[in-house]
């Protein structure tokens, strides 16, 4: 029985064709790839062994999307619709991502942010059946062993996490493999990749979560997290890995936490095919935002100047992404930095702070600039400082913490800026740092704003207001189409511009004055192929693309559609 080699027939197989499964009966039903359930046809039935496993109505693609839709409607809460939509996923794909792509909208935050926090948080609880590979320390010197256990042989997309920082709920540990999951499930459903192509991968090195590991039921490895040069050789390890078995794959980093997400980037973005979605990602999606925000206020983005709140790894990647579309707009690199204000823990980031992380050090602001601001009570310059002496036109907020964007600074940036363009982006929702309804209140409806986690839009003086969501969905699902499109050997600065600039092109803001800073969530799959064609173009111009051809038709030639394909038993099939 060669079921790996059918995965990879399946996987390149086209609507009409027939494929021939070496498997049959109820070990048949439980393949998601192959599972049809209802659809199987009448002969199907007889043919693959299904005769009196299944009720006898033969139904389509279409009333089995509806009768997955009530089902999913009668669940009590956000939780038990994402428990449902799992196990529709690791029952059958295609029900499943056809399901998903009918209601992207009302399922996207059931799928991801902000309920996949509460799963992840939750998910040695709710734990139902495996999906993906748990790389765990102790088994470090197996990994190549664990890589061959994927159940399909042609991985194009990986998306690995290690818990520690998983949204704004800090280590979630072997919990973690949710985003993974999640983020993966996006990739197909809103960038049209093969869901047999990707894996979500969860490198467990501990956790310091200390409710996790008095957690009875657990499931992750119960230990304190590994540091220093044995995390260093662990990673180093799993990627050695990866590059023998998975030569060529996009490798995506998740939810590292800050002291280790940025150097494990520079280290290995010149050696994979990869990116980390929290810096870079973020930042993209970002960057596309505010440049349809520049252009509805009426101030080019060069002329901004921009405050952020959490000097994070997030924080700071956007900052940089700023700076270079600054830099693209006819500043200098210098210039463009020094119209960052960037806050943390222990105030506004300067130069003669000591502790300053590497990514940080190039984003503060000369002591000597800064030299006649007087500080607020606890003598830290903050928020407050920054707007009554900056007076930036542009507030982001990476931090974490709810309320980060008090109402008298928003009300004093609102004084001096005539469209303020204000961010909270920390996710989920409990971790804004404030509200669109305050907001506008604050702003008296002038203030331009696109948040982290969905919200629904507001009413403010009768006039309606729709809120983007500032989602890193817009971005990342297109630029892994572009990439494994244009079988592209590394992801560049140049790949997340372009699709920074894709995205902005289709804001609605820009032809409808209450029109939102990104288009709906509905168009995810035609935003994606824009900002796939503009990647794999870049792609193509560094000099970085492998595939020949026509761009168009080598994008659209990787969009997978849900959709049954004829099945057909193979002689002597298992089941």
């Amino acid at each position: 029985m060669d079921l790996r080699a059918t995965i990879s027939e399946v996987i390149g197989a086209e609507a009409g064709d027939v494929l021939d499964v070496p498997i049959a009966g109820q070990m048949l039903l439980e393949r998601s790839l192959f599972n049809k359930g209802t659809a199987f046809t009448p002969e199907e039935r007889r043919e693959l062994g299904l005769l009196g496993l299944l009720p006898p109505h033969h139904e389509t693609l279409d009333e089995q999307v509806r009768r997955a839709f009530e089902a999913l409607e009668d669940k009590p809460s956000p939780l038990e619709k994402h428990i449902y939509l799992r196990q529709l996923q690791d029952s059958n794909a295609t029900l499943f991502y056809r399901l998903v792509l009918d209601h992207l909208a009302e399922l996207m935050p059931i799928l991801y942010t902000p309920t996949v926090g509460l799963a992840c948080e939750r998910y040695s609880h709710i734990f139902r059946r495996p999906r993906g590979l748990f790389i765990a320390y102790p088994e470090r010197d197996e990994i190549e062993t664990i890589l061959e256990n994927a159940s399909s042989p042609q991985v194009e997309v990986i998306v690995v996490t290690d818990g520690e920082r998983i949204l704004g709920l800090g280590d979630q540990g072997a919990g973690g493999m949710g985003i993974s999951i999640g983020k993966l499930a996006l990739y197909t459903a809103c960038g049209g990749i093969h869901p047999g192509t990707t894996l979500p991968i969860l490198l467990d090195a501990g956790t310091n979560n200390r409710g996790l590991l008095d957690d009875p039921l657990y499931i992750g490895w119960r230990h304190e997290r590994v540091t220093g040069n044995d995390y260093d050789a662990f990673i180093e390890a799993f990627v050695r890995a990866v590059e023998r078995k998975f030569p060529g794959v996009l490798l995506q980093w998740e939810d590292f936490a800050q002291h280790n997400a940025h150097r494990l980037l520079d280290r290995y973005r010149d050696r994979l095919c990869t990116f980390n979605d929290d810096i870079q990602g973020t930042a993209a999606v970002t960057t596309g935002a505010l440049l349809a925000a520049s252009a509805v206020s009426g101030r080019p983005l060069r002329d901004q100047i921009v405050a952020v709140v959490g000097a994070g790894s997030a924080g700071c990647g956007i900052a940089e992404q700023l700076a270079a579309a600054m830099v693209e707009d006819g500043l200098s690199i210098d210039e463009a930095r020094t119209r960052f204000y960037l806050i943390d823990r222990s105030g506004l980031l300067v130069d003669t702070m000591d502790g300053l992380l590497d990514f940080q050090r190039s984003l503060a602001q000369p002591a000597s600039k800064v030299a006649g601001w007087r500080p607020s009570d606890g003598g830290l310059l903050g928020l407050r400082e920054v707007v009554e002496q900056a007076r930036p036109t542009i507030l982001i907020g990476t931090s974490g913490q709810p309320g980060a964007f008090p109402e008298p600074a928003i009300r004093a940036m609102a004084r001096h800026v005539d469209r303020p363009i204000l961010f909270p982006l920390s996710n989920p929702t409990s971790r804004a740092e404030a509200t669109p309804t305050d907001l506008l209140e604050w702003t008296n409806g002038r203030a331009l704003i696109a948040t982290g986690s969905p919200f629904d839009d507001v009413v403010h003086d009768g006039r309606r207001y729709r809120i983007a969501q500032c989602n890193n969905s817009y971005v990342f699902p297109g630029i892994g189409l572009g990439v494994r499109a244009a079988r592209a050997r590394r992801v560049s600065d140049a790949m997340f511009m372009a699709a920074a600039r894709a995205l902005a092109g289709a804001a609605p803001a820009l032809h409808d004055p209450a029109g939102a800073l990104l288009p709906p969530l509905n168009e995810a799959r035609r935003v994606a192929r824009t900002i796939a064609l503009a990647v794999a173009e870049a792609a193509r111009r560094e000099g970085l693309a492998d595939a020949e051809g026509d761009i168009k038709a080598l994008v659209d030639a990787k969009v997978w559609q849900p959709r049954y394909l004829r099945l057909r038993r193979r002689r002597g099939a298992a089941g």
